[in-house]
């Protein structure tokens, strides 16, 4: 069975809030690739979420149009996918009578694990669709479908939370995005954020409580 990671989120300001965790691509190797608002969940104050997530990976593509901030990504195939396996770490990216569509395939070059391979086929217009990866059968990067590109993502995972207005599936502008703290999973699979009145953030893992 996969590992199960857990984050545990209680909001303790003074405002309802939108919880967002996201990842960053870190060393990603797909240019132009957007984090996607991976998880969310509203909390009221004095309420608490728990979002729990396994390391299952996919491809994903979605009808988005131009790919930008504050896009909605909400995925219309979702393919399962392992970095660790050559016959499930890559796949076809199709356009035909009128429809995107993943499709079985080989990808280009010589593939090797720790990567997800998209191939995307000479018939895919411009601008239409967007691709990416997923994990635990949500969107986690995505970028423009363009023809003839062949992209290889490499996964870092680099857990974000923030707090404020936020739609699941929303291409954000991490650049942008305040009061945001990471999660560093190096110590257990378990966390306990805390949200204070002043928009702060307070992690715990363990016994361990760090302040940030």
């Amino acid at each position: 069975m996969p590992t199960q990671y857990s984050l545990t989120v209680r909001n303790e300001s003074t405002q309802f809030q939108d919880l967002c965790v996201y990842q960053q691509p870190v060393d990603l190797g797909v240019r132009n690739a957007m984090s996607l608002a991976w998880l969310t969940a509203p909390a009221w104050p004095g309420t608490t979420v728990t979002f729990e997530w396994t390391l299952d990976y996919s491809f994903v593509w979605s009808y988005t149009g131009s790919l930008k901030p504050g896009t909605r990504f909400r995925a219309q195939e979702i393919r399962r996918a392992n970095p660790q396996d050559l016959t499930t770490n890559q796949i076809l990216f199709d356009y035909t009578d009128g429809a995107h569509r993943f499709v079985p395939g080989k990808a280009f070059g010589v593939p090797e694990l720790g990567s997800l391979y998209i191939r995307e086929l000479p018939t895919v217009p411009a601008d239409g669709a967007s691709v990416g990866i997923g994990m635990s059968n949500s969107g986690v990067f995505a970028v423009q479908a363009q023809p003839n590109e062949n992209l290889v993502f490499t996964p870092h995972p680099s857990y974000w939370l923030t707090a404020g207005t936020y739609v699941h599936g929303e291409v954000l502008d991490v650049e942008q995005i305040s009061n945001t703290v990471e999660l560093d999973y190096n110590a257990g699979f378990e966390m306990t954020a805390v949200l204070h009145p002043d928009n702060t953030w307070s992690i715990s893992t363990g016994t361990q409580s760090v302040a940030a």
